[in-house]
């Protein structure tokens, strides 16, 4: 279990041992000493004797205290007399072993950090170590920089550039996580503390709540009466999924959470080729398997959750609009809550509380303010208070709106499922069409079709609509393609084939090109290929893989309002919402400038597999988050009016 990103720690003990430690968190702690002991130089039979005893711990079925206080710890195969004793002290008594402390201590942080790095085991690290003087991410760099760690026996040079691809993939991981992990991570949390005896309410809070479309920790806000306190959070302690605990007060948790938490396998399901490649490949799946994300619990009173609530949902700068606001109107609003000065005086946190205006939720909150409810996605401070004062906040869209999506492949390029299988499956979810558009040639890593394919692609779908029309069946297939856009904006098929299909999606995939290109050059490359009568959506505009590349240099603003002019004449060109929570490309924040220039958007989850159609539920998120109602968003059409926009 490495704790991606992270330096290896012993867990802490719970407050309430007996057991002081859970079967995961032992588990994770033998594992770490044997790597530790293999860093060091530990004889090889002592190392696989914590690794067998953690592998075993962790699919341990009963219970460790009952095993310690029975004494059948020690007849468990690979537990020893000294391991045992060492095993029955932490879970019996809360204390680690010295050694293993000293371990932790003694062993140079730098190559603790080291093995986080995909790939790069404790052997490898060792030898570097004594050879080079390699102790830090820092110096491992350096080394390979020098072209030091390519003359290793056994090294050579492309495990050399592997280091230096995972050292940058390490540090994108740590930084942020994306929203899709965050909320896997978030939700799951929430669900487990929900079911506490004795919590009243379990909410996520913080950017997850906003569905920012990347996320630092998680912060979770829970109602609990006084006298219930301390048993919620000796059973929150107690929940699997915990890889540390930071800190345990009366009102505040602080832990590491890691994918135990999950009830399932984690999985990070299919991704597409030219995405897995850009975010790390298998490096990257290593990473997520095992990472882990820090999360804060509040405890509170129910009468003080909304404020708390809405304090750590946030943002910073909608916080600071909002208390200005207070303060406008002689109140105090703080995570305690919305507070008469002239009652307060002196008076700080729960003590001044006492004298909070009453609120239910946070709609009570806003309502003593003058001003309606802002939902969290929007609290950006990108003019929702004012929206909020003169009751002209959007109406925007819901999952339920969405009657279909555009942009999604099948295995004629690089898909996983059959347009069979696809149409089955958008039906499944309750949606009145589906439009495909497989890649086109130029992209041969996504097996781009032919287009005698496409053809051929394009006649079976007629035959389905078809006999769908004449069984009464509320469901169509639009076809596309995913062309890529090439020099001088042109488009990768032929005219006459693209004039065959319903739609086009035009979009950028050889980015080392347009990455190495300007603004400028950019931007009037697009602007050609809007120019084309083919053109009907702009895919993945800036080409961006969150986590794993910026996008190329383009004007956007100067592309949506060129986008426009085309709209305001009557000819439909619409910019793609790119549902994949890899993507969210186009950015929330220019989805409300597409909206005020009535550029179209089309939320597509750029689908390769059955499951990867859920991703249209990230792509609402960003949507909403850029302030966009049903009548902004293509997907929100019937199938008929959709039909008669496309033509």
């Amino acid at each position: 279990m490495n704790m991606a990103g992270g330096a290896f720690v012993l867990p802490k003990a719970r407050p309430s041992g007996p057991p002081y430690f859970s079967r995961n968190q032992v588990a994770q702690a033998l594992h770490q000493v044997a790597v530790l002991l293999e860093l060091n130089g530990a004889n090889v039979f002592r190392v696989r004797s914590y690794q067998n005893a953690s592998r075993m711990l962790g699919g341990l079925t009963q219970d460790l205290g009952e095993l310690v206080a029975s004494g059948e710890l020690f007849e468990l195969k690979g537990i020893g007399k000294g391991l045992g004793s060492a095993l029955s002290q932490a879970i019996g008594e809360g204390r680690w072993p010295n050694d293993w402390i000293s371990l932790h201590k003694d062993t140079p942080e730098g190559m603790i950090e080291m093995l986080g790095i995909p790939g790069l085991g404790p052997k490898r690290i060792k030898i570097m170590n004594q050879e080079l003087g390699v102790d830090s991410i820092t110096t491992l760099r350096e080394a390979a920089e020098d072209d030091s760690i390519a003359g290793l026996k056994g090294f050579g040079a492309k495990s050399q550039q592997r280091m230096l691809d995972g050292i940058e993939l390490l540090a994108r991981f740590r930084s942020r996580r994306r929203l899709d992990i965050g909320l896997k991570y978030g939700e799951a949390f929430e669900q487990r503390i929900a079911k506490i005896p004795g919590v009243q309410k379990a909410q996520l809070a913080g950017s997850a709540r906003r569905r920012k479309d990347t996320i630092g920790d998680l912060d979770l806000v829970v109602a609990v009466e006084d006298k219930d306190k301390e048993s919620v959070s000796n059973a929150i302690l107690q929940l699997p999924g915990i890889a540390d605990i930071k800190g345990a007060g009366d009102s505040k948790i602080s832990l590491i959470l890691d994918t135990s938490i999950f009830d399932e396998n984690f999985s990070i399901g299919h991704i597409d080729t030219n995405v897995l490649d850009a975010i790390g490949g298998d490096d990257y799946e290593q990473l997520e398997s095992g990472g882990t994300i820090d999360a804060q619990v509040r405890l509170v009173s129910l009468d003080v959750f909304p404020f708390t609530l809405a304090y750590f949902t946030g943002s910073k700068e909608h916080n600071i609009a909002m208390r200005q606001r207070a303060i406008d109107r002689g109140l105090r609003l703080n995570e305690f809550g919305l507070i008469p000065e002239k009652d307060a005086g002196e008076l700080k946190g729960m003590a001044a509380a006492k004298f909070s205006l009453p609120a239910i939720d946070e709609n009570e909150i806003y309502r003593h303010l003058d001003l309606d409810w802002v939902t969290p996605e929007l609290r950006e401070d990108t003019g929702e208070i004012l929206a909020a004062q003169e009751a002209n906040l959007p109406q925007l869209i819901v999952q339920s709106d969405i009657k279909g999506a555009l942009h999604n492949h099948t295995t004629l390029s690089d898909g996983e499922a059959s347009l069979e299988q696809m149409a089955d499956a958008a039906r499944n979810i309750g949606w009145n069409w589906l439009g495909l558009a497989d890649h086109s040639p130029t992209l041969k890593v996504a097996n781009g079709a032919s287009a005698e394919d496409l053809l051929a692609q394009g006649e079976l779908i007629k035959k389905y609509n078809s006999e769908w029309a004449n069984d009464g069946v509320d469901f169509r297939l639009f076809h596309g393609v995913e062309s890529d856009i090439l020099e001088g904006g042109k488009l990768d098929h032929p005219d006459d084939v693209l004039a065959k299909l319903d739609y086009t999606v035009a979009s950028v995939h050889a980015m080392n090109k347009w990455k190495s290109r300007d603004e400028q050059t950019n931007t009037e490359e697009l602007m050609k290929c809007i120019d084309h009568p083919s053109t009907t959506i702009l895919g993945h505009p800036t080409g961006r893989i969150l986590q794993g590349r910026d996008g190329y240099e383009v004007d956007m603003f100067a592309i949506i309002e060129y986008m426009a002019e085309y709209n305001n004449n009557g000819e439909m060109k619409a910019v793609e919402l790119n549902a994949s929570p890899y993507r969210l490309d186009l950015d929330w924040r220019l989805c409300k400038f597409a909206k005020t220039n009535n550029v179209p958007v089309i939320i597509n989850p750029d689908a390769h597999s059955i499951r990867g159609l859920g991703d249209i539920a990230y792509g609402v998120m960003a949507a909403r988050k850029g302030w966009l109602e049903s009548g902004d968003v293509l997907n929100s059409l019937s199938g008929d009016d959709l039909a008669k926009r496309l033509k």
